[in-house]
């Protein structure tokens, strides 16, 4: 058997292939629920007894994503009568169809999730559990949620994601390049700049229509620290009656300011499932953001500091050839050619692309890597 995982916070999927005499001889995938804080080797284990529950035969191998622990082989053994071979596969054919097992792992739970989504009576279900469980007057319709982000304490940017009767508006989205050095400080930056008053009201709100009015639950990513700065915040613009809450991640505890002790929503609540998805949907923009700043600056970095070779002049060669890589794989005829370039200094960056890297074009991350 050949056994693939795939999990977030909340559940996990599986997948199993039965392989017998060299060929696939059946498939089957299960979705749970992780109760507290399961591993994914004790996930793993369970799945494994209970699968020996059911068969009318027991593999002399076994391959699965994490050891199960010497019990359970043992007791798997016991029952089969003989040994078993349970392992993670570390390379060779054997842990390429253990990759294909555990991709089928993540598409099963990326279905599960969707269908979850989709269903209305499931969100609704979730905003009135949020309702009941924090308090509020009314289920939250719209709800506004706020990540940080940030390189080892550097490039700190934030987000602001838009949620209406339990779906995102993806049109409906802020970024923010903050001054904040740490979470908790950013968190409050945040709330300032989003609630600020407008200068000009009409203005302003035809500037930013889908943010004219306030959402009826704001949350933040983080535990007391940062929805106390949240409620600071808040109270300095006046809105007080606006309830925030954070969700923490490493017990997906939901804290209200002041409290001492947190809200435990169960583990199988659609009110949590609700506000973890509106979380990392803040946590992917955020990152994202922080990511187009980071190759802007990669961008213009190895340009900058060639000399006679002004911002005006970097954005002309850009909007010419498109990217720093197409500019460097450029001649110094062709980049003469671009206006306000001349020959000199089409030699110049020549000289200077060749001779140099773009250390932080090179580090950034690809898009979409976590």
């Amino acid at each position: 058997d050949i056994i693939g995982s795939a999990d977030d916070e909340l559940e996990a999927a599986f997948e199993i292939f039965h392989v017998r005499g060299g060929r696939t001889r059946g498939e089957r995938g299960y979705v749970v629920e992780k109760v507290e804080d399961a591993t994914i080797e004790e996930l793993v284990g369970g799945l494994l007894l209970t699968l020996a529950e059911d068969a009318t035969e027991i593999p002399t191998e076994i391959l699965v994503p994490a050891p199960p622990g010497q019990t359970v082989v043992e007791l798997l053994e016991h029952q089969r009568g003989g040994s078993i071979d349970v392992r993670v596969p570390r390379r060779g054919p054997k842990r390429a169809l253990a990759e294909t097992v555990t991709r089928n792992a993540h598409q099963r739970l990326a279905l599960h999730k969707a269908r979850r989504t989709g269903d209305l009576t499931a969100r609704s279900r979730a905003l009135a559990e949020l309702q009941e469980a924090l308090g509020l007057a009314s289920a939250p319709l719209r709800i506004e949620t706020i990540d940080v982000s940030h390189l080892a304490g550097q490039d700190v940017v934030g987000s602001l994601v838009v949620f209406e009767d339990g779906l995102v508006r993806p049109g409906e989205k802020r970024t923010f390049a903050l001054s904040a050095a740490d979470d908790t400080s950013a968190i409050e930056e945040i709330v300032r700049r989003r609630f600020r008053p407008p200068t000009d009201a009409d203005e302003e709100i035809q500037r930013r229509r889908a943010f004219a009015y306030p959402p009826q639950l704001l949350v933040v990513d983080g535990g007391r620290p940062q929805v106390d700065a949240a409620a600071r915040a808040l109270r300095d613009r006046g809105m007080t009656d606006l309830p925030v809450v954070g969700l923490a991640k490493r017990l997906e505890e939901v804290w209200r300011p002041g409290d001492d002790q947190p809200v435990i929503l169960p583990r199988s609540s659609e009110g949590l499932y609700l506000l973890q998805r509106m979380r990392d949907e803040a946590h992917r923009v955020a990152i994202q953001y922080q990511r187009r700043k980071t190759r802007r600056r990669a961008r213009g970095s190895a340009l900058d500091a060639i000399p006679g070779l002004g911002p005006a002049r970097v954005k002309a060669l850009l909007a010419r050839f498109g990217s720093l890589a197409r500019v460097r794989e450029a001649s110094a005829e062709e980049i003469a050619l671009v206006p306000g370039v001349g020959p000199k200094t089409a030699e110049a960056i020549v000289a200077a692309l060749g001779a140099g890297t773009d250390e932080m074009l090179e580090s950034a991350p690809p898009e979409g890597e976590a």
